[in-house]
């Protein structure tokens, strides 16, 4: 009877094991009897060793690749330091090989891996052909024209991942090819549609991180673009009640922008023993408060400006301190306070409630 019960566990590993999913590789190397074919899987930034194959008198040589279900991998062969095939594979391809020494390959049996070969030809080649260039004018032209390229292949492959090489692709320097503001906006795209298809891979997710930080740039570089025509960066944030409030928008002759932090209790004594008499003195007269919280904490703010009831206008992104309107300001630390007079910030210099008033009292006249 226990080697009835044995048996049957034992059948059921080898069940469990038949039933992970991969993907198999048959290759031949030519002209490398006796050798060694390294397997590496890209896991984002790094390459990752998976198998160290041999072949035999042939050059054959064979292996299964783990997958997990509905997550293509990028896997790598390489003879010494020479790449001899690039692959875009997921559970149940089988995919067969066949390379020189120089890494010219051929293969079948993947359709994602053969658009990842045609993929890494077109940028070698586009690579080869400018650094034979010798005049500016040809290698814009050569980058224009491969840009778009890029660009049509990216629209006619929207669900496949062999895309996120296209966009990380760089020139000589590590320079982007898609290197303009706006290609944030393709980015965002192609992951979210990514995503939608592979929602666990983490090629799509680096692409979605990397789409993140490039509208922030956008959004950075679009307040910039602003503040040469309003005299400084605009910010545009939620206030208590979800109401976004821009900067520019407040018609008052002299605005105090504020960057605090509510979880200082310095700094919340602050809005009562300073903030809160200058602007009930002066708000008639012409002062605003825009208070820009740096908390990741947004009840706990919320809960310190109902309590202490500023009535200025208080907003937060609830970034805390990656917030992308901190860079603006250059803000470092805080609290700090800006004076905005006439649409430019001020170069006021008033460190104390008695210097502030006194600037308040002859600048709202």
């Amino acid at each position: 009877m226990k080697n009835f019960r044995l048996s049957w566990i034992l059948l059921a590993v080898i069940a469990a094991a038949a039933c992970t999913p991969k993907a198999t590789i048959k290759g031949t190397l030519e002209g490398a009897p006796e050798d060694k074919v390294v397997v590496k899987l890209l896991d984002l930034n790094n390459y990752v060793v998976l198998d160290t194959l041999k072949t035999d008198a042939a050059g054959n040589y064979s292996c299964k690749v783990k997958l997990e279900k509905n997550q293509p991998e990028f896997i790598y062969l390489y003879h010494g330091d020479t790449k001899i095939a690039s692959l875009l594979l997921q559970a149940g391809d089988a995919v067969t090989v066949k390379s020189d020494l120089k890494g010219n390959y051929t293969l079948e049996g993947s359709e994602e891996s053969l658009k990842l070969q045609q993929v890494e030809k077109d940028y070698n080649d586009f690579l080869s052909s400018v650094s034979s260039m010798t005049e500016t004018a040809d290698v814009v032209k050569a980058y224009v024209n491969y840009y778009r390229q890029c660009l049509r292949y990216i629209t006619q492959n929207p669900h496949s991942l062999t895309i996120v090489p296209v966009l990380f692709q760089t020139m000589e320097g590590d320079a982007p090819i898609f290197s303009q503001t706006t290609d944030a906006i393709r980015f965002r795209s192609a992951a979210d549609t990514l995503l939608s298809v592979y929602p666990d891979s983490k090629y799509a997710k680096a692409l979605s991180r990397e789409a993140d930080n490039r509208l922030k740039l956008m959004d950075l570089s679009g307040r910039l673009d602003s503040a040469s025509e309003i005299g400084f960066p605009d910010i545009e944030l939620p206030d208590v009640t979800g109401k976004k409030v821009r900067l520019s928008s407040v018609d008052s002759k002299v605005v105090f922008l504020y960057f605090w932090t509510s979880q200082v209790s310095g700094q919340t004594l602050f809005n009562i023993d300073l903030m809160k008499p200058l602007y009930e003195d002066f708000h008639d007269k012409g002062l605003e408060i825009y208070a820009v919280c740096v908390d990741a904490d947004k009840a706990l703010w919320a809960s310190v400006v109902r309590n202490q009831e500023l009535k200025w206008i208080n907003v937060n992104d609830g970034l805390g301190v990656t917030s992308p309107v901190l860079p603006l300001y250059n803000v470092t630390s805080v609290p700090v306070l800006y004076v905005i007079e006439d649409g430019n910030v001020s170069t006021v210099e008033a460190n104390t409630e008695a210097e502030l008033r006194n600037y308040l009292k002859k600048a709202l006249k």
